[in-house]
Protein backbone atom coordinates (compact mmCIF):
# COMPACT_ATOMS: atom_id res chain seq x y z
CA UNK A 1 0.00 0.00 0.00
CA UNK A 2 2.41 2.05 1.06
CA UNK A 3 4.79 1.57 -2.44
CA UNK A 4 1.11 2.60 -4.64
CA UNK A 5 0.89 5.86 -1.98
CA UNK A 6 4.07 7.55 -2.87
CA UNK A 7 4.39 6.38 -6.66
CA UNK A 8 0.67 7.64 -7.04
CA UNK A 9 1.84 11.07 -4.66
CA UNK A 10 4.69 11.72 -7.08
CA UNK A 11 2.11 11.61 -9.56
CA UNK A 12 -0.14 14.09 -8.26
CA UNK A 13 2.07 16.41 -7.62
CA UNK A 14 4.12 16.39 -11.35
CA UNK A 15 0.99 15.16 -13.93
CA UNK A 16 -0.38 18.23 -15.58
CA UNK A 17 -2.23 18.15 -18.94
CA UNK A 18 -5.65 16.67 -17.90
CA UNK A 19 -6.54 13.47 -17.70
CA UNK A 20 -5.18 12.27 -21.68
CA UNK A 21 -1.65 13.22 -20.26
CA UNK A 22 -2.57 11.40 -17.17
CA UNK A 23 -3.22 8.06 -19.06
CA UNK A 24 0.55 8.92 -21.06
CA UNK A 25 2.25 8.94 -17.59
CA UNK A 26 0.39 6.69 -15.64
CA UNK A 27 1.77 3.98 -18.48
CA UNK A 28 5.39 5.19 -18.23
CA UNK A 29 5.31 4.92 -14.87
CA UNK A 30 3.64 1.65 -14.14
CA UNK A 31 4.04 -0.19 -17.50
CA UNK A 32 6.86 0.70 -18.63
CA UNK A 33 9.18 1.88 -15.58
CA UNK A 34 7.68 -0.78 -12.76
CA UNK A 35 5.91 -3.16 -14.75
CA UNK A 36 3.33 -3.79 -12.36
CA UNK A 37 1.30 -5.06 -14.99
CA UNK A 38 1.59 -5.07 -19.36
CA UNK A 39 0.16 -3.62 -21.87
CA UNK A 40 -2.66 -5.63 -22.41
CA UNK A 41 -4.12 -5.54 -19.01
CA UNK A 42 -3.26 -1.93 -19.28
CA UNK A 43 -5.21 -1.51 -22.21
CA UNK A 44 -8.06 -3.08 -20.76
CA UNK A 45 -8.45 -0.77 -18.07
CA UNK A 46 -7.81 2.14 -20.43
CA UNK A 47 -11.00 0.33 -22.14
CA UNK A 48 -13.41 -0.20 -19.13
CA UNK A 49 -12.31 3.21 -17.81
CA UNK A 50 -13.71 4.70 -21.47
CA UNK A 51 -17.09 2.77 -20.98
CA UNK A 52 -18.25 4.20 -17.45
CA UNK A 53 -19.55 7.49 -16.47
CA UNK A 54 -16.80 8.85 -14.42
CA UNK A 55 -12.78 10.55 -13.93
CA UNK A 56 -11.54 8.42 -16.57
CA UNK A 57 -7.84 9.13 -15.44
CA UNK A 58 -8.69 8.70 -11.39
CA UNK A 59 -10.72 5.43 -12.29
CA UNK A 60 -7.48 3.95 -14.18
CA UNK A 61 -5.24 5.16 -11.58
CA UNK A 62 -7.44 3.48 -8.67
CA UNK A 63 -7.67 0.37 -10.96
CA UNK A 64 -3.66 0.03 -11.21
CA UNK A 65 -3.67 0.47 -7.23
CA UNK A 66 -6.50 -2.20 -6.51
CA UNK A 67 -4.56 -4.55 -9.20
CA UNK A 68 -1.61 -4.31 -7.35
CA UNK A 69 -2.37 -3.80 -3.15
CA UNK A 70 -6.18 -4.61 -3.11
CA UNK A 71 -8.48 -2.33 -1.57
CA UNK A 72 -6.14 -0.95 0.45
CA UNK A 73 -3.68 -0.08 -2.82
CA UNK A 74 -6.85 1.33 -4.50
CA UNK A 75 -7.82 3.76 -1.77
CA UNK A 76 -4.44 4.92 -1.69
CA UNK A 77 -3.92 5.39 -5.07
CA UNK A 78 -6.96 7.99 -5.00
CA UNK A 79 -6.14 9.33 -2.18
CA UNK A 80 -2.71 10.22 -3.39
CA UNK A 81 -3.21 11.20 -6.87
CA UNK A 82 -5.74 13.05 -6.07
CA UNK A 83 -4.94 15.12 -2.58
CA UNK A 84 -2.33 17.77 -3.98
CA UNK A 85 -4.79 19.22 -6.67
CA UNK A 86 -7.56 19.12 -4.11
CA UNK A 87 -5.54 21.08 -1.37
CA UNK A 88 -4.74 23.99 -4.49
CA UNK A 89 -8.44 24.07 -5.21
CA UNK A 90 -9.03 24.50 -1.32
CA UNK A 91 -6.74 27.42 -1.37
CA UNK A 92 -7.63 29.27 -4.69
CA UNK A 93 -11.29 28.91 -2.98
CA UNK A 94 -9.62 30.41 0.25
CA UNK A 95 -7.83 33.06 -2.30
CA UNK A 96 -10.98 34.20 -3.93
CA UNK A 97 -12.50 36.89 -2.07
CA UNK A 98 -9.05 38.78 -1.88
CA UNK A 99 -9.12 39.05 -5.95
CA UNK A 100 -12.52 41.50 -5.44
CA UNK A 101 -10.82 44.20 -6.56
CA UNK A 102 -9.61 45.72 -10.65
CA UNK A 103 -6.61 43.17 -10.56
CA UNK A 104 -7.99 40.16 -8.85
CA UNK A 105 -10.89 40.43 -11.35
CA UNK A 106 -8.68 40.56 -14.01
CA UNK A 107 -7.04 37.36 -13.12
CA UNK A 108 -9.96 35.88 -12.64
CA UNK A 109 -11.36 37.11 -16.33
CA UNK A 110 -7.95 35.74 -17.29
CA UNK A 111 -8.77 31.73 -15.97
CA UNK A 112 -12.09 31.93 -17.72
CA UNK A 113 -10.34 32.41 -21.25
CA UNK A 114 -8.82 29.58 -19.89
CA UNK A 115 -11.51 27.69 -19.93
CA UNK A 116 -13.05 28.88 -23.23
CA UNK A 117 -9.33 27.84 -25.19
CA UNK A 118 -9.21 24.36 -23.38
CA UNK A 119 -12.83 23.21 -23.45
CA UNK A 120 -12.78 24.46 -27.21
CA UNK A 121 -9.56 21.88 -27.36
CA UNK A 122 -10.88 19.43 -25.73
CA UNK A 123 -14.14 19.18 -27.79
CA UNK A 124 -11.68 18.82 -31.20
CA UNK A 125 -10.48 16.20 -29.85
CA UNK A 126 -13.11 14.22 -28.70
CA UNK A 127 -14.87 15.16 -31.88
CA UNK A 128 -12.16 13.76 -34.14
CA UNK A 129 -11.80 10.50 -32.12
CA UNK A 130 -15.51 9.89 -31.00
CA UNK A 131 -17.45 11.48 -34.47
CA UNK A 132 -15.47 10.13 -37.20
CA UNK A 133 -18.41 9.30 -39.34
CA UNK A 134 -21.84 10.59 -40.28
CA UNK A 135 -23.77 9.05 -38.40
CA UNK A 136 -22.16 9.78 -35.35
CA UNK A 137 -21.89 13.39 -36.09
CA UNK A 138 -25.62 14.07 -36.56
CA UNK A 139 -25.94 12.50 -33.35
CA UNK A 140 -23.92 15.01 -31.55
CA UNK A 141 -25.33 17.66 -33.46
CA UNK A 142 -28.80 16.73 -32.19
CA UNK A 143 -27.33 16.44 -29.17
CA UNK A 144 -26.03 19.43 -29.02
CA UNK A 145 -29.33 21.51 -30.14
CA UNK A 146 -31.39 19.70 -27.87
CA UNK A 147 -29.52 20.69 -24.59
CA UNK A 148 -28.97 24.00 -25.84
CA UNK A 149 -32.42 25.11 -26.15
CA UNK A 150 -33.89 22.99 -23.29
CA UNK A 151 -30.95 23.12 -20.81
CA UNK A 152 -31.81 21.04 -18.31
CA UNK A 153 -30.49 18.33 -16.73
CA UNK A 154 -33.38 15.88 -17.70
CA UNK A 155 -32.77 16.61 -21.24
CA UNK A 156 -28.91 16.11 -20.83
CA UNK A 157 -30.15 12.17 -19.73
CA UNK A 158 -31.94 11.68 -22.35
CA UNK A 159 -29.59 12.68 -25.38
CA UNK A 160 -27.20 10.00 -24.12
CA UNK A 161 -29.80 7.88 -23.56
CA UNK A 162 -30.61 8.55 -27.01
CA UNK A 163 -27.31 8.76 -28.58
CA UNK A 164 -26.79 5.09 -26.77
CA UNK A 165 -30.19 3.82 -29.20
CA UNK A 166 -29.11 5.63 -32.13
CA UNK A 167 -25.67 4.27 -32.29
CA UNK A 168 -26.97 0.73 -31.82
CA UNK A 169 -29.05 1.53 -35.10
CA UNK A 170 -26.57 3.64 -37.01
CA UNK A 171 -23.55 2.53 -35.55
CA UNK A 172 -23.63 -1.34 -36.56
CA UNK A 173 -20.07 -1.09 -38.42
CA UNK A 174 -18.71 -1.15 -34.50
CA UNK A 175 -17.04 -4.23 -32.80
CA UNK A 176 -15.31 -5.20 -29.82
CA UNK A 177 -12.48 -8.01 -29.39
CA UNK A 178 -13.11 -11.70 -28.48
CA UNK A 179 -9.36 -11.82 -27.23
CA UNK A 180 -9.59 -9.38 -24.41
CA UNK A 181 -6.81 -10.07 -21.74
CA UNK A 182 -8.66 -10.97 -18.37
CA UNK A 183 -8.33 -8.66 -15.56
CA UNK A 184 -6.98 -10.23 -12.07
CA UNK A 185 -8.95 -9.23 -9.49
CA UNK A 186 -9.29 -9.70 -5.84
CA UNK A 187 -12.60 -10.07 -5.50
CA UNK A 188 -15.25 -11.84 -7.25
CA UNK A 189 -18.87 -11.17 -9.74
CA UNK A 190 -20.89 -11.02 -6.28
CA UNK A 191 -18.78 -8.61 -5.07
CA UNK A 192 -18.76 -6.50 -8.02
CA UNK A 193 -22.69 -6.65 -8.40
CA UNK A 194 -23.14 -5.57 -4.94
CA UNK A 195 -20.95 -2.42 -5.43
CA UNK A 196 -22.75 -1.32 -8.15
CA UNK A 197 -26.24 -2.19 -6.52
CA UNK A 198 -24.81 0.41 -4.26
CA UNK A 199 -23.67 2.69 -6.79
CA UNK A 200 -27.47 2.50 -8.16
CA UNK A 201 -29.05 2.96 -4.63
CA UNK A 202 -26.97 6.04 -4.31
CA UNK A 203 -27.78 7.77 -7.59
CA UNK A 204 -31.80 7.08 -6.62
CA UNK A 205 -31.25 8.60 -3.44
CA UNK A 206 -29.01 11.75 -5.39
CA UNK A 207 -32.53 12.42 -7.69
CA UNK A 208 -34.34 12.47 -4.24
CA UNK A 209 -35.32 16.26 -3.39
CA UNK A 210 -35.90 17.04 0.58
CA UNK A 211 -36.43 20.45 1.29
CA UNK A 212 -35.72 19.55 5.04
CA UNK A 213 -32.24 18.94 4.32
CA UNK A 214 -29.23 21.16 4.74
CA UNK A 215 -27.60 23.06 1.47
CA UNK A 216 -24.61 20.89 1.98
CA UNK A 217 -26.07 17.72 2.10
CA UNK A 218 -28.05 18.60 -1.23
CA UNK A 219 -24.67 19.70 -2.89
CA UNK A 220 -23.49 16.34 -2.20
CA UNK A 221 -26.63 15.00 -3.95
CA UNK A 222 -25.69 17.59 -7.14
CA UNK A 223 -22.46 16.23 -6.93
CA UNK A 224 -22.69 12.86 -6.41
CA UNK A 225 -25.19 12.75 -9.68
CA UNK A 226 -22.85 14.66 -12.01
CA UNK A 227 -19.97 12.25 -11.26
CA UNK A 228 -22.61 9.22 -12.12
CA UNK A 229 -23.24 11.00 -15.38
CA UNK A 230 -20.38 12.55 -17.19
CA UNK A 231 -19.78 10.32 -19.60
CA UNK A 232 -16.38 11.69 -22.04
CA UNK A 233 -13.87 13.01 -19.68
CA UNK A 234 -13.85 15.66 -17.38
CA UNK A 235 -14.71 18.90 -19.33
CA UNK A 236 -18.24 17.01 -19.85
CA UNK A 237 -18.87 17.63 -16.15
CA UNK A 238 -19.03 21.57 -16.71
CA UNK A 239 -23.07 21.65 -18.05
CA UNK A 240 -24.42 18.68 -15.23
CA UNK A 241 -22.02 20.86 -12.47
CA UNK A 242 -23.57 24.17 -14.05
CA UNK A 243 -27.15 23.01 -13.83
CA UNK A 244 -26.50 21.13 -10.31
CA UNK A 245 -24.97 24.57 -8.31
CA UNK A 246 -25.11 27.84 -10.85
CA UNK A 247 -29.02 27.69 -11.69
CA UNK A 248 -29.93 26.86 -7.68
CA UNK A 249 -28.05 30.21 -6.87
CA UNK A 250 -25.39 28.09 -4.96
CA UNK A 251 -22.18 29.56 -6.39
CA UNK A 252 -21.93 32.42 -8.96
CA UNK A 253 -21.15 31.71 -13.04
CA UNK A 254 -18.30 33.69 -12.66
CA UNK A 255 -16.83 31.70 -9.65
CA UNK A 256 -17.54 28.85 -11.36
CA UNK A 257 -15.84 29.52 -14.90
CA UNK A 258 -13.01 30.56 -12.21
CA UNK A 259 -12.57 28.15 -10.62
CA UNK A 260 -12.70 25.90 -13.49
CA UNK A 261 -10.03 27.69 -15.24
CA UNK A 262 -7.92 27.58 -12.02
CA UNK A 263 -8.47 24.07 -12.24
CA UNK A 264 -6.46 23.87 -15.50
CA UNK A 265 -3.23 25.15 -13.66
CA UNK A 266 -2.76 22.32 -11.17
CA UNK A 267 -1.30 18.84 -11.28
CA UNK A 268 -3.91 15.79 -10.81
CA UNK A 269 -7.47 14.80 -12.09
CA UNK A 270 -9.59 17.98 -12.95
CA UNK A 271 -12.37 16.78 -10.85
CA UNK A 272 -10.56 18.16 -7.99
CA UNK A 273 -12.53 21.65 -9.11
CA UNK A 274 -15.08 20.13 -6.91
CA UNK A 275 -13.03 20.93 -3.73
CA UNK A 276 -13.13 24.54 -4.75
CA UNK A 277 -17.37 24.80 -5.78
CA UNK A 278 -18.07 23.17 -2.41
CA UNK A 279 -15.94 25.43 -0.24
CA UNK A 280 -17.59 28.08 -1.87
CA UNK A 281 -21.03 26.39 -1.52
CA UNK A 282 -21.04 25.95 2.17
CA UNK A 283 -19.71 29.30 2.91
CA UNK A 284 -16.78 31.09 2.93
CA UNK A 285 -14.02 27.94 2.09
CA UNK A 286 -15.18 25.29 4.25
CA UNK A 287 -12.99 22.53 4.48
CA UNK A 288 -16.32 20.59 5.32
CA UNK A 289 -17.84 21.49 1.92
CA UNK A 290 -14.80 20.96 0.48
CA UNK A 291 -14.57 17.14 1.69
CA UNK A 292 -17.95 16.31 0.71
CA UNK A 293 -18.30 17.41 -2.45
CA UNK A 294 -14.55 16.29 -3.46
CA UNK A 295 -15.79 12.65 -2.19
CA UNK A 296 -19.55 12.79 -4.05
CA UNK A 297 -17.85 13.56 -7.15
CA UNK A 298 -15.44 10.74 -7.47
CA UNK A 299 -17.33 8.33 -5.27
CA UNK A 300 -19.44 6.98 -8.31
CA UNK A 301 -16.82 6.33 -10.86
CA UNK A 302 -14.85 4.63 -8.48
CA UNK A 303 -17.36 2.27 -7.28
CA UNK A 304 -18.54 1.50 -11.08
CA UNK A 305 -15.19 0.87 -11.63
CA UNK A 306 -14.60 -1.55 -9.24
CA UNK A 307 -18.28 -3.10 -9.96
CA UNK A 308 -17.26 -3.47 -13.59
CA UNK A 309 -14.18 -4.80 -13.47
CA UNK A 310 -14.92 -8.59 -12.62
CA UNK A 311 -18.15 -8.26 -15.34
CA UNK A 312 -16.49 -6.77 -17.83
CA UNK A 313 -15.37 -9.15 -19.95
CA UNK A 314 -18.65 -10.64 -20.21
CA UNK A 315 -20.43 -7.47 -20.74
CA UNK A 316 -18.24 -6.73 -23.81
CA UNK A 317 -18.86 -9.60 -25.22
CA UNK A 318 -22.46 -8.79 -26.05
CA UNK A 319 -22.85 -8.41 -29.17
CA UNK A 320 -23.99 -4.97 -29.54
CA UNK A 321 -22.25 -3.56 -27.05
CA UNK A 322 -19.83 -1.15 -28.94
CA UNK A 323 -22.20 0.07 -31.25
CA UNK A 324 -24.39 1.48 -27.98
CA UNK A 325 -21.52 2.85 -26.61
CA UNK A 326 -19.85 4.61 -29.99
CA UNK A 327 -23.57 6.12 -30.15
CA UNK A 328 -23.30 7.23 -26.34
CA UNK A 329 -19.92 9.02 -26.61
CA UNK A 330 -21.03 10.77 -30.22
CA UNK A 331 -23.61 12.21 -27.76
CA UNK A 332 -21.10 13.13 -25.10
CA UNK A 333 -19.26 15.53 -28.13
CA UNK A 334 -22.43 17.21 -28.63
CA UNK A 335 -23.26 17.95 -25.18
CA UNK A 336 -19.86 19.29 -24.39
CA UNK A 337 -20.04 21.46 -27.48
CA UNK A 338 -23.64 23.03 -25.46
CA UNK A 339 -21.27 23.83 -22.66
CA UNK A 340 -18.57 25.58 -24.54
CA UNK A 341 -21.35 27.61 -25.74
CA UNK A 342 -23.44 28.19 -22.51
CA UNK A 343 -22.01 28.25 -19.94
CA UNK A 344 -18.14 29.00 -21.13
CA UNK A 345 -18.39 31.35 -23.90
CA UNK A 346 -21.33 33.25 -22.64
CA UNK A 347 -19.37 33.99 -19.13
CA UNK A 348 -16.17 34.33 -20.33
CA UNK A 349 -16.26 36.52 -24.07
CA UNK A 350 -17.76 39.83 -23.50
CA UNK A 351 -16.01 41.96 -26.26
CA UNK A 352 -13.39 41.90 -29.20
CA UNK A 353 -10.27 41.47 -26.82
CA UNK A 354 -11.64 38.45 -25.23
CA UNK A 355 -12.41 36.74 -28.85
CA UNK A 356 -8.77 37.39 -29.68
CA UNK A 357 -6.98 36.29 -26.62
CA UNK A 358 -9.46 33.07 -26.58
CA UNK A 359 -8.71 32.24 -30.32
CA UNK A 360 -4.59 33.21 -29.88
CA UNK A 361 -4.99 30.57 -26.55
CA UNK A 362 -6.79 28.13 -28.78
CA UNK A 363 -3.93 28.33 -31.86
CA UNK A 364 -1.25 27.74 -28.90
CA UNK A 365 -2.85 24.81 -27.51
CA UNK A 366 -3.76 23.10 -30.73
CA UNK A 367 -1.44 24.36 -33.62
CA UNK A 368 1.61 25.07 -31.41
CA UNK A 369 0.59 22.11 -28.74
CA UNK A 370 2.19 24.79 -26.05
CA UNK A 371 1.32 22.75 -22.72
CA UNK A 372 -1.47 24.27 -20.52
CA UNK A 373 0.47 25.98 -17.99
CA UNK A 374 2.07 28.24 -20.75
CA UNK A 375 -1.48 29.02 -22.18
CA UNK A 376 -2.65 29.79 -18.77
CA UNK A 377 0.14 32.53 -17.90
CA UNK A 378 -0.89 34.23 -21.74
CA UNK A 379 -4.39 34.45 -20.98
CA UNK A 380 -3.89 35.57 -17.45
CA UNK A 381 -0.66 38.07 -18.52
CA UNK A 382 -3.34 39.53 -21.41
CA UNK A 383 -6.09 39.81 -19.17
CA UNK A 384 -3.88 41.91 -16.68
CA UNK A 385 -2.50 43.94 -19.32
CA UNK A 386 -6.21 45.39 -20.23
CA UNK A 387 -6.82 46.12 -16.66
CA UNK A 388 -3.57 48.33 -16.76
CA UNK A 389 -4.35 49.90 -19.98
CA UNK A 390 -7.45 50.93 -18.88
CA UNK A 391 -6.76 52.31 -16.23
Amino acid sequence: MLEVFFAFLKLGLTSFGGPIAHVGYFHREFVQRRGWLDEAHYAQLLAVAQFLPGPASSQVGFSVGLLRAGWSGGIAAFVAFTLPSALLMFAFANLLPQLDQPFGRGLLHGFKLVAVAVVAQGLLTMAQRLTPDMPRRAIAVLAAIAVIFTGSTLMQLLVVAFGGVLGLILCRQESVRSNMAALDVRYDVKMGALLLVIFAILLIGAFVSDTASSQLFEAGKAFYRAGALVFGGAHVVLPLLEEAIVVPGWISTDDFLAGYGAAQAVPGPMFSLAAFLGARIDGDASALGAAVSLLAMFLPGLLLMAGILPLWQTIMRRERAASVLAGINAAVVGLLGAALYDPVWTGAVFSTADVGIAFAAFILLVLRRTSVLPVIAFCVAASLIRVWLSG
